[in-house]
């Protein structure tokens, strides 16, 4: 069975959907949804521990071996990304049996989690294949489920921030596919590590060229790289509780490793950085992203638009990683994605209870609820530290080991820069605290379109609190006990670059 896993990896979750459609009651699918998740997270982290020991795992699919088969190749950072989805994903499907998707009656509940889990098995294909065409194929799974999910919030507004979602996602799939295309005409490959080895040979034409331009195009606007994060504030303000907090910690996680793979394993950072200097485009966009989108965070009102301009400014750190190209540097951008992943979930979960609790998402509805909900107050505390970057916490790990990277590479500047947006995180974590301990209470309030959050405790505290305390957990663990997760990231970063450590 141990051979199979990463056919497993995809498999369980994909087969569950429909086990959970055919069922049809919330509470047989919700148990299906759960033993599918965690079983993930299970397989994920046993592969993890295979490739640290023995190196990538090759699994050819239906016998035929690659490059003419197609390939479930195991990599360090792919293993890595496998772990952190699933954990997200397990944990985040815990919370609250109460709330499921508002817009779906009781007898059709089991929809959302037959949805849930085609988004899940798509976006753990995306690390585990070895096509570049398969990924494409769970890009696309994943999106389609996250339109469906989107669509399902409360609000109105949840239709056309899906629509919109659709319209982008839709364009950089479409990018992404004709880069695709060029690359196959001029290689007749598709395989990941075929490529690797043909491409050299064809490099300086005009058509790989435009190719791996429509490519990063492509996965930037799934990444919501600045400027094209248009899509991101609205998908995840409108979006249910669960889904927001699970797209938060997952969706644009994914689309980083295919930058990764893009840039490093396919491409090579001669070609990327050397010939065509792309770090003269990707460094200025990512100090952008760091620094307007926490400007941008600083004005909302709305707690869950603040995370998700936050979101804009996380996704910069990642991005810079990627132009510091060094070991320590894109080590950090490797562990930002599962320490942002974390930490941004729980937070999520956590303004989710507070809505819960006042009817409203504004940032002045949760004044003095620091008081009256200690537990959720001090959550926020803590995944407000970790988004700055202060010691003890997850956040600190990775922008450590980005100002290492940039301070290797001479790039003094770009760690000033790093400062700078972390005081930005300040200020706007800081207004939602002095809220929480030192503003009164007030009345509770109608969401900005007009619509109820249906004020008060629903479903089990008991099952609110318990994921939202397993993330916040995670974020002091990680910060304190740092080797595993920054020693897997450094190994990640080694094998990316094709140095030994």
């Amino acid at each position: 069975m141990s051979e199979h896993l990463p056919a497993l990896q995809v498999v369980v979750p994909l087969l569950a959907a429909p086990v959970c459609f055919a069922l049809r009651n919330a509470a047989f699918a919700r148990a299906v949804c759960l033993a599918a998740t965690w079983s993930s997270l299970a397989i994920a982290w046993t592969l993890l521990r295979q490739v640290l020991q023995s190196g990538p795992i090759s699994y050819a699919l239906g016998g035929w071996p690659a490059p003419l088969g197609i390939e479930y190749r195991v990599t360090v950072v792919g293993a890595f990304l496998l772990v952190v989805v699933s954990a997200v994903a397990s944990i985040v499907l815990l919370y609250d049996r109460g709330s499921e998707q508002q817009r779906l009656p009781a007898s059709r509940h089991y929809l959302y989690y037959a949805t849930f889990l085609l988004c899940l098995a798509g976006l753990l294909g995306i690390p585990i294949t070895g096509d570049l065409f398969n990924i494409f194929v769970f890009v696309e799974i994943s999106s389609l489920a996250t339109y469906a999910l989107i669509a399902l919030g409360r609000s109105r507004r949840a239709l056309l921030a899906a629509y919109s979602y659709l319209i982008v996602g839709t364009i950089g799939a479409t990018f992404f596919l004709i880069g695709i295309g060029m690359l196959y005409q001029m290689t007749g490959t598709l395989n990941i590590e075929d490529l690797r080895q043909r491409l050299p040979d064809v490099l300086d034409t005009r058509t790989v060229l435009i190719g791996f331009s429509f490519l990063v195009v492509g996965t930037a606007i799934k990444l919501a790289v600045f400027p094209l994060h248009q899509w991101l504030p609205n998908a995840y303000s409108y979006a249910p509780a669960k889904v927001s907090a699970f797209l938060a910690g997952t969706a644009t996680k994914v689309s980083y490793y295919v930058m990764l793979r893009l840039i490093f394993s396919i491409f090579g950072v001669g070609f990327v950085f050397a010939t065509h200097r792309f770090d003269l485009v990707l460094m200025p966009l990512s100090l952008a992203a760091m620094l307007v989108g926490a400007i941008a965070a600083c004005y909302q009102d709305d707690l869950r638009r603040l995370l998700a301009y936050s979101s804009i400014s996380q996704v910069g750190y990642m991005t810079l990683a990627i132009c510091l190209a060094n070991v320590q540097g894109l080590a950090g951008g490797i562990v930002h994605t599962m320490n942002h992943g974390f930490t941004k979930s729980a937070l999520f979960l956590v303004i989710a209870t507070f809505v819960q609790r006042t009817g409203s998402s504004s940032v002045g509805s949760v004044a003095g609820l620091g008081r009256v909900m200690p537990l959720q107050g001090i959550a926020f505390l803590v995944g407000g530290l970790s988004l700055i970057g202060v010691p003890g916490t997850a956040g600190f790990v990775s922008k450590w080991l980005l100002v290492l990277g940039a301070l290797e590479k001479g790039q003094v500047w770009v760690a000033v820069a790093m400062l700078l947006s972390s005081l930005l995180a300040v200020v706007y974590v800081w207004r939602v605290v002095e809220k929480l301990y030192f503003g009164e209470p007030v009345a509770s309030a109608s969401s900005e379109d007009g619509e109820s959050e249906a004020p008060g405790p629903s479903g089990s505290a008991l099952w609110r609190a318990t994921p939202t305390a397993l993330l916040i957990g995670l974020v002091i663990l990680l910060g304190i006990w740092t080797e595993p997760s920054a020693e897997v990231a450094l190994a990640a970063a080694s094998e990316l670059l094709g140095v030994a450590r």
